[in-house]
């Protein structure tokens, strides 16, 4: 899957953010208008002329596809390196400009990846839990994503998801709600920002937040 950890600025082509398009706003939010009562709270928030990253809570596996068309902006996504090793999600995944990282560490392709896409018009994208966690705490929460922040000296815009892990059983029986908040300044402090962050995601989620335990 090495081929998947590392991309240069090159592929994040015109034909990756049409597919992206493609498959987030004309396929997946045409699915989401037509079931959800949708909402985007916090545009504004969203910065004009500086350089960011998006992290974001992580309750469903409709996420990743939800994100790029409430914020409308193409977004590359972490991904667990098992979404790569099946041939359909390996190509969805691939083609939607998503990267794959090992969950137990951070290597050095996955840094030169970020690096990348700062110079590109892509915004990277991070799920700081890791995996999908629907529960009512803010928990299990990893550094990685505030290491990549000071790395590639990019602001954190902290996205609150809210009810992606429903299924509606008729049209707009469900609310689904993307909460964009304050832009946390990227700094040396890693901890700090991790903080900041879950401080923030608790805040428009209402959620209690816990931070692992180092």
């Amino acid at each position: 899957m090495n081929r998947f950890s590392k991309r240069g600025e090159e592929e994040y082509n015109t034909f990756r953010k049409f597919f992206q398009f493609l498959v987030c706003n004309c396929v997946f939010g045409s699915y989401i208008k037509c079931l959800y009562n949708f909402k985007v709270e916090g545009k504004e928030n969203i910065p004009k002329d500086s350089r960011f990253l998006v992290a974001a809570n992580h309750i469903s596996g409709k996420d990743p596809f939800i994100l790029p068309f409430a914020l409308n902006i193409p977004i590359a996504f972490m991904a667990k390196e098992e979404l790569f090793e099946k041939f359909f999600s390996r190509t969805l995944m691939d083609f939607c400009g998503a990267f794959s990282v090992k969950r137990d560490k951070v290597a050095v392709s996955t840094i030169k990846t970020a690096l990348s896409i700062k110079n590109t018009d892509w915004t990277l994208g991070i799920f700081p839990q890791g995996t999908r966690d629907a529960s009512e705490k803010v928990e299990k929460i990893t550094k990685g994503f505030a290491t990549f922040a000071k790395v590639t000296k990019s602001d954190i815009l902290p996205i609150a998801i809210i009810g992606s892990d429903k299924n509606p059983k008729w049209p707009f029986s469900e609310e689904l709600v993307i909460k964009i908040g304050k832009l946390i300044p990227y700094s040396d402090n890693i901890d700090d920002m991790m903080s900041q962050w879950c401080s923030s995601i608790s805040s428009l989620t209402g959620k209690n937040y816990k931070l692992a335990e180092a």
